[in-house]
This record gives C-alpha cells, structure tokens and sequence, in this order.
C-alpha cells in the first residue's frame, strides 16, 4: 500500500509540473506573439506616418514652402535666422524649436547646435538649455525607436552606411560605455548613434539615461555662449566651429587611413607567414625524402 500511494503521489507530482510546465511554455508563446505584433503594428505605424510626412510635403504647397525654407535655413548655418524663424510663431515659439529639434535629429545632417544658439538667444541661457536638452532627448528617443522597429536597411537609407559603420566600430571599441563617450565626443553624429543604438540589444532607458548625461555638458556650454553672442561675435564662434568640425575631420579621416594601413599591413605580414610555412613544409618534404 505505502508503495502503491507514492507511487501515485509521484504520478501527480510529474502531472502538476508539466501542465505547469506546458502553461509557462504557453504563456511565453503568447508574449512573442505579442511582442511580434507589437513589432509589427509600430513598424506600419512609422511607415503610415513617414508616408503621410512625404504627402504632406509633396502635395500640400504651404507645407512643401515652409520645409523649403526650413532646410534652406539650416543649409546657411546661420542661427540668426533660425531664431528669427521661430521667433515668428510668438507664443507658440518653443513648441516649434522643440519640433525643429526632433525634425534635424530624424534627417540627420542638419546641424543642432543652430537651435540650440537661437533657443539660449531668444529664452535665455538657461531656459533654452532646457528646451534644447529636453527637445535633443525627445528626438533621441524617436531615432532610437525607429532604429529599433524599422532595422538596419531604413536606418542607412535615413543616415549613410559609411557613418554606421563608423559608429558601429565604435561601439566595439568601447563596450557599454559607448553612448556615454560618444554623447561627449561632438565630432561624433548625436543622431547617428541614436539610430544605431536602436539596432542593438541595449535597452532604451540604458540608453536613455546615457544620452542625458552624456548630453548635458555640451547644451549648457552651447546654451551659455549662445546666450552671449551678438553682432560680429556670432561670426567668429561660427568661424571656431567650422573650424573646430573641419580639425575633428581631418583627424577622423586620419584615423579611417591608419586603420586601413593597418589592415594593409596585417595583411601581407599574414601572407609572408602562410608562405613561409608552406616553405617550411615544402623543405620538410625533401628532407624526409
């Protein structure tokens, strides 16, 4: 009897883990079901709202003018007229910075540093470092969201495929200190490394909390001397910065040659080895023949 009632707890002991077993396996099928469609409703959702983007643009003339102007603004590189831009919508002036700033965050070439003078120059240091800080992160968070949903084909058509590449290596290079490094670094694309962190497996609050800290230094000195310049004082920082991101490419450039050299190297010192162990070889032979 006492053989025959263990048994049978046994038997409904191994009964009870697999149906918990079989409801855990469940469970977890349901979650990545969900996830999948999660995945695939924000990935028309993006689609659905980048196409209307481009219909508003294409088939809406006051919207196709007023985008004109704005890339035409930031081409000239002069903040002055991208404060006289927003100053125009008066009391409605920070919300249009505040989009201005996820706009050239999304269409990454355009410069950030121009808004973020022109918000120092029309709210005060200190109010514009808010705006601009808050603003830069919110247009972090939409890149790193694209990045993330779309993959890595939409962010080269968005950005470049030399520049992901770069800031891929870079990632290598440091690890899980790279959005940190690369949000103090200002040779390095702010919107580029926001695309590419979306297409790792790094968490968006790591990278959310990296992009703030990392980004706050930069916006308050840019904040601060934006909020002095005036006159002829605005064309020499603008001089310094010209000046400043041509150094920072040149010696990027030099870096991308001495890496490449390296390689070159690397490479016949590789072939000169197999050579001389197949010489090796080859003389071994004859000896032993």
């Amino acid at each position: 009897m006492t053989e025959e009632r263990t048994k049978k707890t046994a038997e409904a002991t191994e009964r009870r883990e697999a149906e918990v077993t079989e409801a855990n396996g469940a469970a977890e099928r349901a979650r990545t079901e969900k996830s999948r469609m999660s995945r695939w409703i924000q990935r028309i959702l993006i689609i659905v709202l980048i196409g209307a983007a481009f219909g508003c643009y294409y088939l809406i003339p006051s919207v196709h003018v007023g985008m004109n102007k704005v890339f035409h603004m930031f081409a000239t590189g002069d903040f002055h007229q991208v404060e006289a831009f927003v100053q125009s919508y008066g009391r409605y002036a920070m919300a249009i910075s505040f989009l201005l700033m996820i706009l050239q965050s999304v269409a990454a070439p355009l410069p950030a540093f121009l808004i973020t003078f022109a918000n120092a120059s029309l709210f005060g240091w200190w109010q514009g470092a808010i705006l601009s800080w808050t603003s830069a992160m919110a247009g972090a968070a939409v890149c790193f969201w694209i990045g993330r949903v779309l993959g890595r084909d939409a962010v080269i058509k968005l950005t470049s495929k030399a520049g992901l590449e770069q800031v891929d290596r870079f990632f290598d290079k440091h690890g899980a200190m790279s959005i940190l490094i690369a949000r103090l670094l200002p040779f390095i694309s702010f919107d580029i490394v926001s695309y590419a962190a979306g297409l790792t497996s790094m968490s968006f609050w790591s990278f959310f909390i990296a992009t703030g800290i990392g980004q706050l230094p930069a916006t308050i000195v840019y904040s601060y001397v934006g909020g002095m310049l005036t006159g002829g004082s605005r064309k020499l920082v603008m001089g310094l910065m010209i000046l400043f991101a041509l150094s920072a490419l040149v010696v990027l450039m030099k870096q991308v040659y001495n890496e490449r050299q390296g390689k070159g190297i690397r490479r016949r010192h590789g072939k000169k080895a197999d050579e001389s162990s197949q010489d090796t070889g080859a003389t071994e032979e004859k000896e032993g023949e």
